[in-house]
């Protein structure tokens, strides 16, 4: 980073803090422990960010090529509207699974501190942070600020920088989940658990990086 890239973060960075809606997360402005991340996932009522409602959150920490399972966070969020048959169908949350679970702002706090300025790792994680947002700036005054990385981008370049370049003039590499952990030769485990979700986001990363020489 440059000498004017610097202090742009650093202005940057004290804009967020002076406009912080609480001051006690001002730790996810700090700078992320080197070759620390996050992998996270959410299940939620359906697939709109502006009116679903998250019922349960999964994330794990991944520390250089480890991903450390025993350092995890599983919440059940209880949403305000119910869950319908369609999306328990999906993720086989019943409204008494989630009748014990957290309120969504608690949730968002224990999250955050778990997540820390830890970079996110996700699989089309645009959708869950989305999700997350509209419940953490009621407490924050702004989105998470972490930096994401999308899997499915990261294995989009592998991919495309592998095909003969008569190929590349029109690639179509198929972006499926199911599909990226076989190629990459990865286990999979039950789809729509936000923890196992996470944990085959964080599979998928490490793989990726080792094979594009960790960048």
């Amino acid at each position: 980073m440059n000498a004017a890239a610097a202090w742009w973060a650093r202005l940057r960075r004290q804009w967020k803090l002076y406009h912080l809606g609480e001051p006690e997360f001002a730790f996810m402005f700090e700078p992320p422990p080197p070759g620390e991340w996050v992998a996270l996932d959410c299940e939620t009522t359906g697939l709109n960010p502006r009116t679903d409602e998250i019922v349960s959150i999964g994330a794990v920490r991944i520390v250089g090529e480890r991903i450390l399972t025993s350092e995890r966070l599983e919440l059940l969020v209880r949403p305000e509207k119910g869950v319908t048959a369609d999306s328990v169908r999906i993720h086989r949350l019943r409204e008494r699974d989630l009748a014990g679970g957290l309120p969504l702002h608690e949730a968002m706090r224990q999250l955050m501190r778990f997540i820390g300025s830890r970079p996110l790792v996700g699989y089309y994680l645009e959708f869950d942070v989305a999700m997350l947002n509209r419940a953490v700036r009621p407490l924050l005054g702004m989105g998470l600020p972490q930096q994401r990385i999308e899997v499915s981008a990261m294995y989009y370049d592998y991919k495309f920088h592998r095909m003969p370049p008569l190929m590349q003039q029109n690639p179509e590499i198929d972006l499926r989940f199911d599909t990226l952990m076989r190629d990459l030769g990865l286990p999979q485990r039950d789809a729509h658990d936000a923890l196992n979700d996470a944990v085959m986001a964080a599979l998928a990363f490490v793989k990726l990086r080792r094979l594009c020489g960790g960048d």
